[in-house]
């Protein structure tokens, strides 16, 4: 290499589309990639040297979206030449060579279980002129031992597991993902420990069914009992979790939620649909009765939980009775938000080969129906909050307003999204206001005084305001950095800089 290219490191840029899952793998990207020598790009630079897509390949529509981008790209290569296109995640899992035979302007295809391989294949790529597809089947390395660039400085994803063991008849996600693979809790809590060293208050464990944690050890309360570890962490102030499944919820990990002071009274669990017949032929190995029986004993244990959900409308076979017991359903769980999806057909899943595929307008009168139903009461729901004092945690980019109305926003602990003024009357100039002060990852007390389905604001000044490191990270423009262990990846561009000592979570 030479020396003006090595006083010039190349730039990179990460595109992410999909899950919580995929965030965190992208940040574990741009990890891999900044200790191999690569430099983020400019937000506003149309021509990074390398450019990765990290896909989802759960909707009918990503593979015209990845297409789409590709298409867009090609002429910027051709313009700049040097500039590398990865492609990684699940669509690259699932198209593997057919991607660089639609596009073979694409330099390298990576999968779900080798983001570690990134670095060397972008290296090879270059060397050999030519385009590097590795898709491995089986996991390489977990993947929390890679390095990773955070992009938040408050909060931070910890994986405790990756791949899934169900096998539900519209998901493509296990055969791309793989069988269930569990981290030992001692490397989870060091990771964790490693991200409240640098300030980090809020941590969300992620799995596809976290509360099969521990299955892979033997021990079918592990998840209860790591909730209960991170409450002994000094320094987390907000424990989340996501996704859970109603077949493998126990009533332990419900105790734990409600003893454990930092663990979140919020809950992410999909119901998918209300009908037992739809539930049955989604191989959803619960019913209905069953899912509401956990929703009271959730309520019962922390009545000001926030509870949200998953739901698919138009399943096949789905009939208009069955549509109704969603509904049904819906009103008696009185979820505070759902995410409802329309059934999306995936080649390679069962139910794209099932008979009674439902015609579009029937799916779509019910999904229109089912958002009508969902916000009549999650409204209702977020008004009952009218009054009442919330803690926010201060958040980049949730409101998309903000700047035009003179507000901030956050999460309160439940999970609400909270848009709230930082002066006096409700205006950010106001003599005594807080503006200018509040930074991400600061806590506030205010008090909400209006709801809408999809949030709150509270448009008098904060109560109290509370600066924590995450906030001085934020200031500082530092995002936290979780180092991994590199074997021998190659570097390119100016060298990184040594990692600062780490605790455990690093020399796992």
């Amino acid at each position: 290499m030479t020396t003006a290219a090595a006083s010039s490191p190349r730039t990179y840029q990460v595109r992410t589309y999909g899950c919580q899952m995929n965030v965190h793998d992208s940040e574990r990207i741009s990890g891999l990639l900044e200790q191999a020598g690569y430099v983020r790009a400019a937000e506003a630079d149309d021509n990074p040297d390398v450019v990765v897509f990290n896909t989802c390949a759960v909707r009918e529509n990503a593979d015209n979206r990845l297409y789409g981008n590709l298409g867009h790209l090609r002429p910027v290569k051709a313009r700049h030449p040097g500039m590398q296109i990865a492609v990684g995640g699940c669509l690259a899992q699932k198209d593997r060579g057919e991607i660089v035979r639609k596009a073979p302007w694409v330099d390298v295809v990576f999968g779900t279980h080798n983001i570690g391989s990134l670095p060397v294949l972008l290296e090879r790529a270059r060397h050999n002129t030519a385009a590097e597809v590795e898709i491995l089947e089986s996991l390489d390395v977990f993947p929390s031992t890679l390095p990773t660039r955070r992009e938040s400085t408050y909060a931070g994803w910890v994986s405790i597991s990756v791949g899934c063991n169900n096998t539900c008849t519209f998901c493509i996600v296990p055969s791309l993902r793989g069988k269930e693979k569990d981290r030992r809790p001692g490397d989870i809590l060091s990771e964790v420990r490693a991200l409240v060293d640098e300030g980090v208050l809020e941590v969300t464990l992620l799995g596809q069914n976290v509360n099969s944690y521990g299955v892979e050890f033997g021990d079918r309360l592990a998840f209860g009992k790591l909730l209960r570890a991170c409450g002994d962490i000094e320094g987390l102030e907000r424990v989340r979790f996501t996704s859970p499944h109603p077949k493998d919820f126990t009533d332990d990990v419900i105790a734990a939620m409600a003893e454990t002071p930092n663990v979140c009274h919020s809950l992410h669990m999909p119901l998918q649909s209300g009908s037992d017949d739809v539930l049955r032929a989604m191989r959803r190995s619960y019913r209905a009765d069953r899912y509401l029986g956990i929703i009271e004993k959730v309520r019962a244990a922390m009545p000001d939980a926030a509870i949200t959900t998953d739901i698919i409308v138009g399943f096949p076979g789905e009939t208009d009775a069955d549509f109704e017991r969603t509904l049904d359903v819906v009103r008696e769980a009185r979820f505070s938000s759902a995410f409802t999806f329309q059934y999306s057909k995936r080649p390679g899943t069962p139910a794209a080969t099932m008979d009674s595929q439902l015609p579009k307008q029937v799916v779509q009168e019910r999904y229109e129906r089912l958002i009508a139903c969902v916000e009549e009461i999650t409204w209702a729901e977020n008004k009952k909050l009218l009054g009442e004092t919330v803690e926010v945690l201060v958040a980049v980019g949730e409101g998309r307003k903000d700047e035009r109305t003179g507000r901030m926003s956050g999460r309160a602990r439940d999970g609400r999204l909270v848009h709230f003024a930082t002066g006096a009357n409700g205006q950010q100039g106001d003599a005594g206001s807080l503006a200018g002060r509040i930074r991400p990852g600061d806590v506030v007390h205010t008090t909400i005084t209006y709801a809408a389905p999809h949030h709150l604001n509270a448009d008098g000044e904060p109560l109290a305001h509370r600066r924590t490191r995450a906030g001085d990270a934020a200031e500082a423009g530092r995002a936290p950095r979780t180092p991994g262990v590199l074997l021998g990846l190659p570097t390119i561009g100016a060298p990184a800089a040594a990692p600062a000592p780490t605790t455990g979570c690093a020399a796992h």
